[in-house]
């Protein structure tokens, strides 16, 4: 057990993943509960701490381009592209890894995903540290994910010594996760970086690949993630209002824009009062979070956002964690 302190101390934070230990750090899409990539105990950490299993990779952090070039392969030129426009920023590409990268941080994969985050303390981090940094979200496995440093600390609290004081997360939706397979750029991943920058930035076929319910190619694949621990239940459309499932069921209404008709329910929230998906994405976790922990409410019915843009990696998280209540 440790005592978890929260603090905007750099030089702390790398004193503890120096030594082999986890630790919390911001980044503009969630929090990452960061080790040391290179140092497959402190990976082993990770998953230990997360309750991840081993068949499902990591995302390694990079300060550059230049610090992923030395865990690579190669760098295909469509991709390289991306990275030169995006990063730092919230998209994640996958790569032939060199044996430097330990097995167990891509689940025994030949590929690595690596991002450069944009998030200042993060990027002061990596600047002080000698090695980069495995991260994935820094909550138990499966649970929505955490956007500020009191979620964290709310859910890992003990587990870890410390956790890095960015703020609430600017895009609060993960990075959105790229590759090549046959000369088509996939998308593994919705997120935080919409498709339609993608489109604007390669002069090639963007297929977006469905999840896989076991031995995913790239992290954030699995059919049910990002799940609130009540049911979480989706409506078709915004004019096919849902019905309590059962007689006295508390219902809790997430909404993408303030509507003036709903349906029976003890409490609403709305992740943007302009239906500015932007916002909505930011706001997302922490709703679900709110209504996942609301006395009043048994259930979560949740409006779906427009298939654009950021709509379309919300709306992802949303069927993710609904399927869990569909088992």
């Amino acid at each position: 057990m440790f005592r978890t302190d929260i603090g905007t101390d750099v030089e702390q934070a790398a004193r503890w993943l120096e030594l082999g230990q986890c630790v919390a750090i911001p980044t503009e899409t969630v929090y990452g509960l960061a080790a040391n990539a290179l140092d497959p105990v402190a990976v082993a950490r990770i998953f230990e701490t997360k309750n991840r299993p081993a068949f499902d990779p990591l995302i390694v952090h990079v300060l550059d381009f230049a610090a992923a070039e030395a865990l690579v392969e190669e760098f295909p030129d469509p991709l390289r592209q991306l990275a030169v426009r995006f990063w730092p920023g919230p998209l994640t590409i996958l790569l032939t890894k060199r044996v430097i990268i330990p097995d167990l941080v891509t689940a025994g994969l030949p590929r690595v995903a690596i991002r450069a985050p944009a998030h200042s303390l993060t990027r002061q981090l990596l600047m002080r540290l000698p090695f980069p940094l495995a991260a994935p979200s820094a909550n138990p496995f499966g649970y929505i994910s955490p956007t500020t440093p009191q979620h964290v600390y709310d859910q890992l609290q003990g587990k870890i010594p410390y956790i890095l004081d960015g703020g609430p997360c600017a895009v609060g939706m993960e990075s959105t996760i790229v590759g090549l397979e046959n000369g088509s750029l996939i998308v593994y991943r919705l997120g935080g970086l919409p498709i339609e920058a993608l489109e604007t930035s390669v002069n090639m076929r963007i297929v977006v690949q469905k999840h896989s319910s076991s031995r995913p190619t790239a992290p954030g694949m699995l059919t049910t993630h990002y799940a609130p621990r009540k049911p979480l239940l989706l409506w078709p459309s915004a004019e096919d209002w849902p019905k309590a499932a059962s007689e006295g069921q508390r219902v809790g209404l997430l909404l993408f824009y303030p509507r003036k008709s709903l349906p029976p329910h003890n409490q609403s929230i709305v992740l943007s009062q302009t239906g500015d998906l932007k916002e909505a994405a930011r706001n997302l976790f922490s709703a679900l979070r709110s209504l996942d922990s609301a006395s009043d409410v048994d259930v979560i019915w949740a409006e779906e956002c427009p298939a654009v843009g950021l709509g379309r990696a919300i709306n992802d998280r949303l069927r993710r964690a609904a399927a869990k209540a569909s088992e």
